[in-house]
């Protein structure tokens, strides 16, 4: 495999991003190198005053078909693809009077911004590129001898390495932009693979296919021994993603899972909302008038668990509500927005990381979730469903109160958001007590009412707060023990999918203690 730099003397540019190449080109003309170009970027450099031959006077052919064959000949690819150390390939070159060329500039029409900009199918598959795919693999393919650049960013490291070596760049930047341009075709036919896919309503394609561009490699992963990096993919959704960091440290990969789950939760509800995530698990979620009350609401349910946690709004954060974070150590802030007297507040202490994403992500919309197991991939549509009240079937003979009704599917949304085995008590718009995780859900009941009575101990309350909660189960009691536990804690009102062998034996025991329960006939199991 030849080593020694390879000197650029003719180049290629059919771009459909136009950003920098103009300056590119007239750098590359002062070098001695000659200019072949494809219609919109030949006249582009053209009007700068640049010599530039047109690709049509290189093959001998026009451009047809509205544009969609004008590269597609063999004096291109032919030119792209010889390798310059087979005395054959040089002369089949020379017999057809095909010239080399050592620099392909090449970027694709814009597919998924055209797809995202809402326009018809006929737009979408008419900003297919065809010929652009095909000369950034020949010319990737072609490594060896041939300069491929697909992002104006490398548009200073060609020029750096051509100055250095005489108009020559090196085997190992021809390399890693050869492993660009593949990354580059290979997200921009799975982009096109999955429009084909939802324009059919094929909601899992036979063949899965996806890309993400990496965005930074984290300090380490879930522990200091694992590497881990983040990458953002071509979904818009607003959160940890897409937000804008204000401040603080980088993420960590912890804060990217834990900030991501805060900020699903509260996009929720439609009253203003505050969680506080630790380890992916709710410590404390609420309602309030304004983020203010529901910050102290939600930080009643278990302020020594927040110490250290995620905090998410639904609001833009206010003054009173960032004074009141700032009274405990916390790792991010993430609000749709952030008033100017908030982030002046926050920025007192520089390490806690604020994001502002803009808006509030769409808890109804589609999308994927995806799980990783050995040699393969699991994929599920997103929970969108959330309980209503004309869902709720009352089972047993007292009926629920209207406040007692509200607090059910205000608790059975946060144990949504809950690892499974998930109990939550609720009271008042708030948390109360949550149980989280446990192999048996007799066993979430009592870790939540047991957090409780010690929350409610250190607040100088006279009895635990789950003393006229309600109780939220993720999926139904197996047996009655665990909805008499929650009884045994204070539970007046449960709520629950319902569907157990045994329902009729928790419907006794709930009309033995004289409790109302629902069933809502939705599992949200999160593992």
């Amino acid at each position: 495999m030849p080593t020694s730099p390879r000197p650029i003397r003719r180049a290629l540019i059919s771009v459909s991003d136009k950003t920098g190449i103009v300056p590119f080109a007239r750098a590359l003309a002062a070098q001695g190198v000659a200019l072949i170009s494809t219609g919109n970027s030949a006249r582009t450099i053209a009007e700068a005053g640049l010599p530039v031959t047109e690709v049509v006077a290189v093959t001998g052919s026009p451009e047809m078909l509205d544009g969609r064959v004008k590269t597609l000949h063999p004096a291109i690819h032919g030119g792209l693809l010889a390798r310059r150390d087979r005395p054959d390939h040089l002369a089949t070159l020379a017999e057809h009077g095909i010239g080399e060329i050592d620099l392909l500039v090449s970027n694709l029409y814009p597919f998924a911004a055209t797809v995202a900009s809402g326009a018809g199918r006929k737009d979408c598959v008419e900003n297919i590129d065809i010929g652009g795919p095909a000369l950034i693999r020949a010319a990737a393919k072609n490594h060896e001898f041939v300069t491929v650049i697909t992002d104006p960013a490398d548009y200073d490291a060609v020029l750096g390495e051509m100055t250095a070596n005489n108009g020559a760049t090196s085997l190992a930047l021809r390399r890693r932009l050869a492993r660009k341009a593949y990354a580059l075709t290979a997200a921009y036919d799975a982009a096109i693979s999955l429009w084909f896919a939802k324009d059919e309503g094929v909601v899992f394609p036979e063949t899965l296919v996806g890309a993400a561009e990496l965005v930074e490699e984290t300090r380490y992963g879930e522990n200091p021994h694992q590497k881990a990096a983040f990458y953002r993919t071509g979904d818009k959704r607003p959160g940890v993603a897409t937000a804008r960091q204000l401040q603080g440290k980088e993420l960590s990969y912890n804060n990217y899972a834990d900030t991501d789950a805060a900020f699903e939760l509260v996009a929720e509800f439609a009253e203003p909302a505050v969680a506080i995530i630790k380890h992916a698990n709710p410590c404390g979620v609420a309602l309030g008038a304004n983020l203010h009350e529901a910050w102290v609401k939600a930080l009643a349910c278990d302020p020594v668990s927040a110490f250290g946690g995620i905090v998410a709004v639904n609001r833009p954060l206010d003054l009173a509500t960032a004074a009141a974070i700032n009274e405990i150590f916390v790792e991010v802030v993430i609000a749709p927005e952030i008033q100017p007297s908030a982030a002046e507040i926050l920025a007192q202490k520089r390490l806690v990381r604020v994001l502002i994403a803009g808006a509030m992500p769409d808890p109804k919309m589609e999308a994927w979730v995806t799980h990783d197991v050995s040699g393969g991939l699991l994929i599920q549509e997103r929970d969108r469903v959330t309980a209503t009240r004309d869902m709720l079937k009352v089972v047993t003979k007292r009926a629920p109160t209207d406040s007692e009704i509200a607090d059910l599917l205000f608790a059975d949304t946060v144990a949504k958001h809950v690892k499974s085995n998930a109990i939550v008590f609720a009271r008042g718009g708030a948390t109360v007590g949550i149980g989280a995780g446990q192999p048996s859900r007799v066993d979430s009941v009592k870790i939540a009412a047991a957090k409780a009575i010690e929350m409610g101990r250190a607040a100088g309350l006279s009895e635990p707060p789950t003393r006229g909660s309600v109780v939220a189960s993720d999926a139904f009691y197996p047996f009655p023990d665990g909805l008499e536990e929650a009884i045994n804690a204070g539970a007046t009102a449960a709520i629950q999918p319902g569907g157990s062998r045994r329902d009729a034996e928790v419907i006794a025991a709930a009309d033995k203690a004289g409790i109302a329960m629902v069933f809502t006939g939705i599992r949200h199991f999160r593992h």
